[in-house]
């Protein structure tokens, strides 16, 4: 493991973090979509299936379960749990991502994978998934036009952590260690869907806006 992947797995885990920390203190889960985290849920799922199949490390296995572990706690509360889920905004967060996310994922993931064995395929339909899985967390956010800290935190993190991984495929890229063509090109994508939110983001965070900041129209 080389600093930047390392740096990339916390910055995604201080993502997680950030949002049950928002919804634990606030006890509310105003601004955050539920259908990102069940994209993020069901995309942890169909790639972490080796936990089944063979050991790697036991900083492997404890981030994995992390991130699912912690991502499914999130669903039962802004699902199934009083107060949060009386606070989830159905309205606001109704992108239809079975339809247009999940399927077309579904398709590329038969189609196109790194190799033609099943978990490969839902491996790589796990990659194609995750990234666009932000899409409805950032349609919600523009719906409502403006985003509170913790949650601009939120998506700030999980954006830095795409970042820390494009570098961690480039440190690769110079003969240390293997590089998936197919990882590399959906996270560039999942970075590019960050732009236009970071811009707004750091701008905030340059002016001094501690609290909410809003986004265009």
């Amino acid at each position: 493991m080389n600093i930047f992947r390392l740096c990339g797995d916390m910055l995604h885990l201080l993502s997680i973090i950030l949002l049950l920390m928002k919804i634990r203190k606030s006890k509310n889960c105003a601004g955050i979509s539920c259908r990102t985290q069940e994209l993020y849920l069901l995309v942890f799922c169909t790639r972490y299936l080796d936990l089944f199949l063979y050991w790697v490390s036991l900083y492997n296995t404890v981030m994995k379960l992390a991130f699912i572990g912690l991502t499914a706690y999130i669903l039962y509360l802004m699902r199934f749990k009083a107060p949060y889920c009386i606070t989830y905004d159905k309205l606001n967060d109704s992108f239809p991502h079975w339809l247009y996310l999940v399927a077309p994922c579904a398709v590329l993931g038969i189609v196109l994978p790194s190799e033609y064995d099943l978990i490969e395929m839902l491996w790589s339909f796990s990659l194609y998934l995750e990234a666009v899985a932000i899409f409805p967390q950032l349609v919600m956010l523009q719906r409502l036009g403006e985003v509170e800290n913790l949650t601009s935190h939120y998506v700030g993190a999980l954006g830095a952590y795409r970042f820390f991984y494009i570098l961690n495929w480039i440190y690769k890229s110079f003969g240390h260690g293997h590089v998936s063509w197919l990882a590399g090109f959906t996270g560039l994508i999942q970075t590019v869907l960050y732009v236009d939110f970071f811009y707004y983001y750091f701008q905030s965070r340059t002016h001094g806006q501690n609290g909410k900041f809003t986004l265009p129209a």
